[in-house]
């Protein structure tokens, strides 16, 4: 049963018919020593309004990131909407984010200095976060009562473990855009999207033909000025590049041309990068408010080996990547960078923090291979065909090792088809029930 827990409702609102409910959960920071420290989880469970209090099975969803706290429901909409119909929906905020004990710079810095701050961060991982969702799943529902997972982007990846791991305790698992590979290490997944970033970005330079001048334009600016942030960063070339991120998205090309439309403003000494171009780009890139996903990304994939700055080493081997003056102008995609502890300001504390986890070696294994292939949850997943984070590949492999599982290969969404369309629920609930 592990510790006992303590489980208390914290507020509860009924709004655009849904009945919300806040819940706080308290499990171990290490789940091997359940008698030592603690950490604060923070779930909130949707409820219909008009079935709130009927006996329904439980969804809980896990999150995308790693590093991002759940949704923030504002209305009943899209596939929350249609899981109201059947479930009850628990969104949870993973251990470290959103109001579960979150993980900041100045939170760590009272772990002590860098090597027990590195200690702490590594009880962040999948296998911690599923260890808790199980420890709920326990309290809340009941030790013999399973549920159902919905696992987005990186919540795919804690939902494979959980069928390796824990399976009695699933009924289903619905996955989209994050079925992981399952071995190998963070430089294969590296090598498969560094060429789809490349590929994200002519395309994008194919629909906006005259922002590849505009990108060129504010690059070479960068590299001869000196920029200075709102919030006191330096705006360099390569975090310019950044903006590559959103352009995995169905509505990132458009946010992507849209910021770029403010950048230039005439000053007193000509054209200058302007302060709304400049605060929508610091808005639009969080790794300083989500220091988790910086410092734990790579190790998403890294299993019994250290990461070693892996998008660094591995970007040598794409040199379209790099800028200079005169090139084409580039983006990076889902990359973290050791110079992100530099040109970032909120990340800078965490310098050494990072140093010691990228060349940690200590990270046990994410999955059980064979236990998966004797895997008898009924699970379906939607994989993106084009999708810029987890690659294709890599999640067919995976796909076809895990016995039972039925996938939804589709061109028709990019990553985060899930928020953008009810369709790609409707079409797992479908594939699920055996209605297509």
């Amino acid at each position: 049963m592990g510790p006992d827990l303590t489980f208390r409702t914290l507020n509860t609102v009924r709004h655009h018919g849904m009945e919300l409910a806040d819940y706080e959960f308290t499990v171990p920071l290490d789940h091997e020593r359940p008698s030592g420290e603690t950490l604060s989880i923070f779930a909130r469970a949707v409820r219909s309004s008009e079935q709130s209090t009927a006996i329904r099975p439980w969804l809980v969803f896990l999150q995308g990131g790693p590093g991002l706290p759940g949704p923030r429901p504002l209305d009943r909409k899209g596939w929350l909407k249609r899981a109201l119909d059947d479930y009850h929906v628990l969104l949870l905020d993973s251990r470290g984010n959103g109001r579960s004990s979150v993980v900041l710079p100045q939170t760590l810095v009272r772990r002590g200095d860098a090597r027990a701050q590195a200690d702490y961060l590594m009880h962040f991982r999948a296998d911690s976060i599923v260890r808790d969702a199980e420890s709920i799943r326990r309290e809340l529902v009941g030790e013999e009562v399973p549920w159902s997972v919905l696992g987005q982007s990186y919540g795919g990846f804690c939902a494979v473990h959980y069928l390796s791991a824990h399976p009695r305790g699933l009924s289903e698992v619905f996955i989209t855009g994050g079925v992981p590979p399952l071995a190998g290490s963070a430089d294969d997944y590296y090598r498969h999207t560094y060429p789809e970033v490349q590929r994200k970005t002519n395309k994008f330079f194919a629909r906006y033909p005259a922002d590849l001048d505009l990108c060129a334009r504010i690059m070479e600016h960068l590299h001869r000025h000196e920029v200075t942030l709102p919030t006191g960063g330096r705006l360099t070339v390569r975090r310019f590049q950044q903006l590559g991120f959103i352009l995995g998205f169905d509505d990132g090309m458009e946010h992507l041309h849209y910021l770029l439309e403010s950048a230039f403003c005439s000053g007193t000494d000509g054209d200058e990068l302007s302060l709304p171009f400049l605060r929508a780009l610091e808005n639009s890139q969080s790794f300083e408010t989500n220091p988790i996903f910086a410092v734990l990304h790579e190790m998403c994939y890294t299993q019994g080996a250290a990461s070693r700055w892996s998008a660094e080493r591995v970007r040598s081997e794409f040199p379209d990547m790099d800028w200079a003056p005169g090139r084409p102008p580039s983006f990076t995609g889902e990359m973290i960078y050791r110079w992100m502890f530099d040109d970032y300001p909120g990340l800078r504390p965490l310098r050494d923090v990072a140093e010691l986890l990228a060349n940690e070696k200590r990270w046990p294994a994410l999955y059980d291979p064979a236990k998966l292939t004797r895997n008898t949850v009924p699970c379906v997943a939607a994989i993106y065909a084009e999708d810029m984070y987890v690659p294709r590949a890599l999640s067919e492999q995976t796909a076809a090792s895990i016995a039972g599982m039925k996938v939804w290969l589709t061109n028709e969404y990019e990553h985060n088809g899930l928020r953008s369309s009810t369709a790609v629920f409707e079409r797992l609930l479908a594939l699920r029930r055996d209605q297509v």
